[in-house]
């Protein structure tokens, strides 16, 4: 019997095993049964569980362990199978906070297709946000087999670098070759749906609130909008640093529209947080959204759909980045080729948004 199965030692009274609730020990499934129930051999199990199968197991049979370790409720010994390979079976994810529900959607699309590979994932919230993340293991190498970063730079994982572990750097500089592999979002493009959007509604007095963070993700968001917006002719095009709250980016927007000059007719927001206090600033001011003062988000968190009116947003697909993020350091550990795929985005409109001094705006209920 190999040594992931797991026996009933002799005078065994049978108890509950504590891996499987409920069920007695000498009840437990292993890979014999298995292969039993498919009609292979335990090798065979083993290489089709372990994704290792292709060419060495048909298609068909690999097709049947499948179906019969579903059955049967089989459940893999991952401690006796880590030891044997010398893998912790465990990644870390890194995330700035878990202020917003995007690193959240990160994190369960990186631990569904993780559980899929038979991995854990530990989720680490940066004490100092962007800013160097410490080790939060004693020693990483000993306790982890890769590690995944979001929205981080490389050099705030000098510390956790210095395990020698597969790095995957989500939403960051692709150029950096700190990282054994970066997944992306298409940012860029993202940034010019929203400001084609904005530019195709007829304003041209802009303020981009940008996000007072210093990062690559919002380096990228600050470029993409000078560069979109220069194409448009009679543009006028003002920045304003906001911090990424919701008060934070009240105050930028009431200065915004407080200064000397025109006021502007769009708020161009790098997330979805600094555009609801944009929101509140406008209806501070005695104006309205999208009459007076059109706003628009980044994200599509679900405060987008909070607020009211809706805001007009960009959609990134956080679940489906976590996957591929995950399905990048698998591959790593593997020793195949990292896909570094870049996600597409989608401009989401809805209420926020409208023509500058829309006609028909008077004509609304309670002149909102």
């Amino acid at each position: 019997m190999s040594s992931n199965e797991a026996t009933t030692p002799p005078g065994s009274t049978g108890a509950a095993d504590p891996a499987t609730p409920g069920r007695p020990a000498a009840d437990r499934i292993t890979s014999r049964d298995v292969a039993r129930a498919a009609g292979v051999s335990q090798a065979a199990v083993s290489l089709v569980l372990g994704d290792k199968w292709r060419g060495r197991v048909s298609p068909g049979k690999a097709e049947a362990v499948r179906a019969a370790a579903r059955e049967l409720g089989y459940r893999p010994n991952l401690a006796a199978r880590s030891l044997r390979m010398g893998r912790t079976r465990t990644v870390l994810l890194v995330v700035p906070a878990l202020t917003t529900e995007f690193f959240a959607r990160v994190y369960t699309g990186a631990a569904r297709v993780a559980a899929e590979h038979g991995f854990g994932v530990v989720l680490y919230p940066s004490p100092e946000g962007i800013g160097p993340a410490r080790d939060p293991f004693d020693s990483a190498a000993a306790t982890l087999d890769g590690v995944i970063a979001s929205s981080m730079a490389a050099e705030a994982l000098t510390a956790l670098r210095a395990a020698d572990l597969p790095l995957v750097m989500l939403d960051s500089d692709p150029d950096d070759d700190r990282a054994t592999a970066t997944v992306n979002l298409d940012i860029a493009d993202g940034v010019r749906q929203l400001t084609g959007h904005l530019a195709a509604l007829g304003h041209r007095r802009i303020t981009h609130l940008a996000a007072d963070v210093r990062s690559w993700t919002f380096e990228v968001r600050a470029r993409a909008v000078r560069e979109a917006l220069s194409q448009v002719p009679g543009v006028r095009l003002r920045r304003l640093p906001a911090a990424l709250g919701v008060d934070a980016g009240l105050h930028a927007a009431h200065t915004a529209l407080t200064g000397p000059g025109p006021r502007p007719t769009a708020l161009l927001c790098d997330d979805d947080i600094i555009a609801a206090g944009a929101c509140k600033a406008v209806r501070r001011l005695g104006l309205r959204v999208p009459e007076d003062v059109s706003v628009t988000g980044f994200d599509d968190l679900a405060l987008a759909v909070a607020v009211e009116p809706e805001l007009t947003t960009v959609r990134l697909p956080a679940e489906e980045f976590g996957e591929a993020g995950m399905r990048a350091l698998i591959a790593a550990l593997d020793g195949r080729p990292a896909q570094a795929p870049t996600l597409p985005v989608e401009l989401v409109t809805r209420g926020s948004t409208a023509p500058p001094d829309a006609p028909e705006s008077a004509a609304r209920p309670g002149g909102r």
